[in-house]
Formats: C-alpha cells, structure tokens, sequence
C-alpha cells in the first residue's frame, strides 16, 4: 500500500515526449524530487514523499525512458539537455517557481546543471550519491567499457551494451545489488528490481550512448564554482556507483554541506530514509529558516509526559495497553500520556477517556495495509510486514516529530516495529526514553514459501540481532509479554542462536498482560445477567479484530450456524465484524446478530458459551483466561498465529484449532457442537502481567 496518493497527477509534454509528473500536497514551499537515471522511476523517493508534503508542495516525476513517461527509441532524445529541459517544463507545468530540488545520483547533477545555469529556479539543493562530472569516477562505468567487445560477461563486465540487448534483467540485478551494497537491504533491492523492469535493455542502452553528445551548456569545474545556493550532500562512503571521493569534489567546488553514511552504498533515500529525512529537516531550518520539529521543553520534576504507540493490528494490544497505563498511573497519578495511535485503536481509546496525540490523524492505515494484502482468510504476515516500509517510515516521521516537539520522558511502543527499527539504524535520532514490549521475538518463514522466505527471514533476524547487541542502549527496558516458556522452541535461522536461548538475555518477563482479568468481572452468572444473556441460551460469539481480514472467515462461520442450530436449538450467534467490515455485507442468516463494534468485547467473552475467532494472540488469551471454550483459526501463511501463538496455546491447553482450507460447514458445526458439550480444562493465565509491567515502567519515569 502507498502511504500516500498524490493530489495531482498529469503529463508534461516536451517535443513531442511526455513526462509524467505527480504533485503531492498544496502547501507554498515547493520541493522537487529530481529522476535518477531512467534504471528507476520516481517511486525511489517512496520514504520521502508522503512525510515531506505534509510541510511542502512536492512534485515527482519519471524520468523519460521509464514509468509512465515516453521512451523514445533514439538516443539523442536523452541527451543531458533534454533531460534538463523536461525538469524545467515539469516545473513550469506544475507552477513550481523557485523549488527546493532534491536529486539522487543523476538527478544530483541534473540539480547542480540548474543551480549553475538557472539560478532563479534553485532555492536549495539536496544530492544524495551525486553523479558528476568532477572527480574521480569508477572504471566500469565508462563509455569505453560499456562498448567493448565481450566474449565473457561477469562482474562489471555486464555494464555492456551488447549484453543490454540480450540479458538485461541480469544487468539489471547486478546493477541494483550495487546500489544497495549496505547490509540487510532485500526489500530495497527488490524493489528496484522491479522498477528496473519498467524499462528495456534497448532504452537504457540509448541513455549512455547519447552522453557523447555534448550539452549545450557548461559542465566543467567552473559550473560547479557558479552554484551559490545552499546544497547539502549525503554520500555512502561504500557508494559502488558514484564514489565517496566524487561527493567530496563537488563538495570541495561548490562549498556544500557533506555527510557521510558510514558503510552507506548509493542510495541512502532509500536504505537510510529516517537519517536522510532528520538530515533534509536540519538542513532546511539553518540555511533555508524552515522551521523543523522543534524538541519540546521537558516537564518539571513532578509533571511527567509518556508518549503512548500502540499496534493497530487486533484490538487486543490496545486493552492490554489501556491496562498496563491504569497500573502506571496508580504509581504515578501526575503522569500524561498521550496516544499515537490509529482507527480502530483510536475509537476504543476515546471510549476510555484516553487523550490521542492530534498528529495521529497524520498515520498511514496499517490495518488498510494488511486488508490489502490478504486473500481468502490468507495473510503472509512477514511479506506484508516487508511491503509496508513505505507505510512505517512514513509514520515514523511522524512519530519523529511528535516525540521532538511533545518533550516527553518516556516512549512505550507496543510492537512500534518502526520506532524501534529506526532508532537502533540511527541511535542519534532517539529523543527519548524507549521501553519496547512485544508477545513473539523472530520471524518465521512458512515452510510452503520455499528457500527464498527462509532465506529473507533469517536475514531480518539477523538485522534486528544485530541491532540490539551493538546498540543495547536503545531500549532501556525490553518487555516480553509472557514467560520464557512462551518463547518458540526453534533458531532464529541459519548460523543464528536460538530464540530461547537469545530473547531471555535482552527480555524482562512480565508474564501474560491481559486488559482485564475476568476474575474481576465477578460471577459468569451475574455478568451474563448485566449483558443481557439468558440462562437458557447458548451464546456463540464470532470475533475477528480490527481488520477486515476475517471476512471470508466470518461467511463460512455463518455457513455453519444453520447445521449447528438444528442440533441445538438454543444456539444464539453474535457476530463481532468490527470497525472495518460492512455488517450488511454478511447477509447473515435468520437468528444471528452483527454488530460492527464493542467496546467491552472482553467482557462478552467471558460471558459466552463458545467464541470462534481467528489466531490473533490477545482474543485468543482473554478467551483462555476466562475458561471460555473456543475454536480458533489461523491465517494461512501468518507466521504468528501459526507458530507463536499456536505454541503459547499449546502450552495453556487453550482452544481447538482448525485449518480453514480444510474447515467446511458442516466440519465448523460439528465442532460448535462439541466444544459446546465438552468443559473447558484450560491452565490458568497469570493476572497481575500489567501490574508488573507497569512496576518496570515506573523505573523509567
């Protein structure tokens, strides 16, 4: 899912070429993304655009020869002065006037050519592994070596036009790889990969044929000299495409700003995004006075502020959260917290009397993500999780600035992946104090995903491993939700330790942290009486979060309810579809009851005879705890319902599972029928998780 779409959208056309352009926003300040050469598109700056149009107006475009933009079969059209004249017509087609440009590697030279030549177009410019035509520049990537005659195509050897026309795709993966030389960057080299498909070997043959022809215009050293606007660089010092040393030359002619990323490759947008957004903020409050996120003053001694993240993802984590704030407050009754948190987190907050953080409006949709990425009752979570970079780090600049401006003294993120992911790249930019909890450490790969999967598991793993043993300060308090027994009894991959042997050297335990215990909603007698339950019916409660996930799950379910009533005519079903499905969608049949949200869920649960629910860890403990019989089923391909989750459950003896592939009508009745007539041996849950979890809060404040 894209974090955000553009306000505007259209083509520019020069010369018979059209160039599509997209705008972003309507604020005054205009900022341009400037294409890179045409191997990729205009969605490189994926983690730069939803944050910044929320301050500018910022405009993208494709480069011609890729994206939606022309691809003209002769090389003259892509010649150093066409490629200029279309930034100049795109401006002038979106009204940019004097623009803030932002280039990456050939777009960073496109920016220099209009700072020297078109002064009055040029407020700023920001190059991230600048291409240039000072410096030293690498061996491979010259005319002479893309023309020569090859029997043998390894290496760089594939930076041949010859080859272009016949294996391309390969170059292309071999180009790619080398952008991103940094460690860890799958899902930035994947993306490239395909946006390098968007073009041709032929195409990209004619971008490097046509730089023999000269420009029309200046590009030595004295260019350069004649640029006076402030620039800001940023330069991977292991950039394989564009070397450090060339950054340093432009820097030395031009007087810019250069920072490095230490063991950075070339395109630090895209693999280092918070850093370079933090950079780009600075960089426009000194030299330009745009106001950046300004850190907040902190609190007296006795007026103490904690900034609330809780998951979007299930209902569940937010009445966990509500629970262990309660706890808190009972420590420390002076203490603010304010939520940054989304719908339908949001909707349960506010019917708690919880104060949300105004730039929560500002978050991407994480549940909409997942909605999108999910088929029949079918979510890979580790996949979806991948694809949802451009949601975090959208939301993790917004989460920058509001702990930047609140000045608060503790951070708590109840699985913030993005808080937590950022702030260990770049230790610097953490503002506070961090506490993490989370109920699974590691990500698993589905068998029936093959090798691949495997192989991008263990290298998350070994990322996030790798972040806590060389920045253990991140987080001062690690809370796992649950006891060392709930640990998954498996390595975290290939060549990497065990989780049960890892997660207790960086985990406190609190044990399991329930909203609310149902031992303190008193009697199931007296509670079913407060709900509206009668003593002779059974009530079957159906619950599948906050996402739309569990539709398909919830109409096979209603499938059932007909064969099951018939064999217990005193079955009455409530059917929770919660804040994201359409209860009139359902059509459910005559006798159930769809109601689209309840705030007290926990407490219907506890009340009712029988809950069918997907595998999600919260509805299935609060089940658990209360002794409630229950028939849950897990999300083809979620790692964590089928693993973690189904491994905790084990162990309390909890719940019946069942495949949905596998789970026909009659097969979900028949098991109505059973939980029904069958008494419930759960072990018990732990009730005072929250206390304690509040007690290693305390220690922050």
């Amino acid at each position: 899912m894209r974090a955000k779409l553009p306000s505007k959208e259209g083509f520019a056309e020069r010369d018979g070429v059209k160039i599509y352009y997209e705008v972003y926003g309507d604020a005054l300040e205009t900022m341009m993304f400037l294409p890179p050469w045409s191997i990729v598109h205009s969605r490189v700056y994926k983690a730069q655009l939803p944050y910044f149009s929320e301050r500018f107006r910022c405009i993208t475009f494709d480069p011609r020869g890729n994206g939606k933009s022309d691809q003209p079969a002769d090389a003259a059209a892509y010649t150093l002065d066409n490629y200029v004249g279309d930034i100049l017509t795109v401006m002038d087609a979106t009204a940019a006037g004097k623009a803030i440009l932002v280039g990456l590697s050939l777009g960073g030279m496109h920016a220099c050519v209009l700072a020297a030549h078109h002064p009055e177009r040029v407020k700023a410019a920001v190059l991230a592994g600048t291409a240039a035509s000072v410096g030293p520049g690498y061996p491979y990537l010259t005319p002479q070596h893309f023309t020569a005659k090859r029997e043998l195509f390894e290496d760089w050897d594939k930076y041949n036009r010859d080859y272009w026309h016949g294996h391309y795709p390969d170059f292309a993966d071999h180009f790619v790889r080398n952008i991103f030389s940094d460690p860890h960057s799958t899902k930035q080299i994947e993306d490239a990969i395909g946006w390098a498909s968007e073009t041709t070997g032929a195409v990209l043959a004619k971008t490097v044929e046509a730089r023999t022809i000269a420009p029309a215009f200046d590009i030595s050293e004295a260019m350069y000299r004649k640029i006076h606007c402030p620039v800001l660089m940023i330069h991977g010092d292991n950039d394989q495409i564009q070397p450090y040393a060339r950054g340093q030359a432009v820097a030395d002619v031009t007087g810019a700003e250069l920072v490095a990323i230490p063991g950075g490759g070339h395109n630090p947008f895209g693999r280092h995004p918070a850093k370079c957004n933090a950079l780009i903020n600075d960089f426009l409050d000194r030299r330009l006075g745009i106001p950046a996120p300004k850190r907040g003053a902190r609190q007296s001694a006795k007026a103490k502020k904690a900034l609330y993240l809780s998951s979007p993802i299930g209902l569940g984590h937010g009445r966990r959260d509500i629970a262990i704030t309660r706890e808190l407050r009972k420590l420390h009754p002076d203490l603010q917290v304010d939520w940054l948190a989304q719908d339908p987190v949001t909707r349960l907050l506010e019917a708690n009397g919880e104060r949300i953080h105004p730039l929560s409006a500002r978050l991407a949709s994480e549940s909409r993500h997942f909605e999108l990425e999910s088929g029949e009752h079918d979510l890979n979570a580790f996949q979806a999780i991948r694809r949802m970079d451009e949601v975090l780090i959208a939301n993790f600049m917004i989460f920058q600035d509001a702990v930047e401006e609140g000045g608060y003294d503790l951070v708590i993120a109840d699985e913030a992946w993005d808080i937590d992911h950022y702030w260990h790249e770049h230790p610097e930019l953490k503002k506070a104090k961090l506490a993490w909890f989370t109920d699974f450490v590691g990500y698993v790969p589905m068998p029936a995903n093959g090798e691949h999967e495997a192989f991008l598991a263990s290298d998350y793993n070994a990322e996030m491993i790798g972040h806590i043993e060389h920045h253990p300060g991140v987080r001062d308090r690690a809370i796992f939700v649950g006891s060392p027994e709930d640990i998954a009894p498996m390595s975290f991959g290939k060549d990497l330790p065990a989780m049960r042997d890892w997660v207790p050297k960086h985990f406190d335990f609190a044990g399991y942290i329930i909203g609310e215990h149902p031992h303190v909603f008193g009697s199931r007698k007296e509670l079913r009486e407060r709900l509206g339950y009668r003593p002779d019916e059974r009530v079957c409660i159906v619950t599948v979060g906050g996402s739309g996930v569990g539709t398909h799950l919830i109409r096979r379910i209603l499938q059932s309810f007909p064969m099951a009533r018939a064999r217990l005519p005193d079955l009455r079903m409530i059917v929770v579809a919660g804040p994201r499905i359409d209860p009139a969608s359902l059509k459910a049949p005559a006798g159930v009851e769809v109601r689209a949200f309840v705030p007290n869920l926990d407490r219907h649960l506890a009340a009712c005879d029988l809950a069918l629910v997907q595998g999600g860890l919260t509805t299935c403990m609060e089940l658990a705890a209360a002794g409630t019989p229950f028939i849950y089923f897990p999300l083809q391909n979620h790692f964590e319902q089928n693993v973690h989750v189904a491994h905790r459950l084990d162990r309390y003896a909890a719940g019946r599972r069942m495949t949905f592939a596998t789970a026909t009508p009659d097969l979900i009745a028949d098991a109505m029928v059973a939980a029904l007539r069958a008494p419930a041996k759960f072990r018990p849950v732990e009730a005072d998780g929250a206390a304690r979890a509040a007690m290693m809060l305390s220690d922050l404040i």
